[in-house]
């Protein structure tokens, strides 16, 4: 008995030192990164503190450049824009903005043409036919990818040089 455990024991131990082994990096890029983190003060500190050894001893290392933002004038001008558009969040507890909530009191924003019921119900039909409509359940795949042959049959019977031109 205990030497089936200690074999089958070895046998995951095998497995997952393979399995590491193909992820892993090699000796070169480790000692990169290493030399790196050390440059840059990356590493966590010795100790309870946690932090990197960087923002322990930062006259030591090199400091980042902060991220260059927006000027004071830019970040007025995008204010006086939203509040003139409406496009800034209306008080209260539901999150919606003041153009939607008084329409009235702002520009209307222009909207790209719609398509008519007619069209999105041609589209809807060609879509069940090809089996371009996402399946049920937990795969995510579309129809036509469950049921190649059911809608390649379709296709070609629509279209028989459909499939000729799908294969170039």
């Amino acid at each position: 008995m205990k030497v089936i455990t200690i074999a089958s024991l070895a046998l995951v131990a095998l497995v997952g030192s393979t399995h590491a082994l193909a992820q892993s990096k090699s000796r070169d890029e480790v000692k990169a990164e290493l030399a790196q983190a050390r440059r840059a003060g990356t590493m966590l500190a010795a100790g309870e503190s946690g932090l990197p050894l960087n923002q322990l001893f930062p006259n030591l290392y090199p400091t980042v450049p902060p991220a260059v933002g927006k000027t004071k004038e830019e970040a007025g001008r995008e204010l006086a824009e939203a509040i003139r558009s409406g496009e800034i969040l209306a008080g209260g507890e539901a999150p919606h903005y003041r153009y939607e909530e008084r329409p009235d009191l702002y520009p209307q924003v222009a909207q790209a043409p719609s398509k008519s019921r007619e069209e999105v119900r041609a589209e809807l039909f060609a879509a069940i036919s090809t089996g371009d409509i996402v399946a049920g359940g937990e795969l995510g795949l579309k129809e036509n990818e469950l049921n190649p042959q059911h809608y390649n049959a379709v296709m070609v019977a629509r279209n028989p040089f459909a499939m000729l031109k799908a294969s170039r």
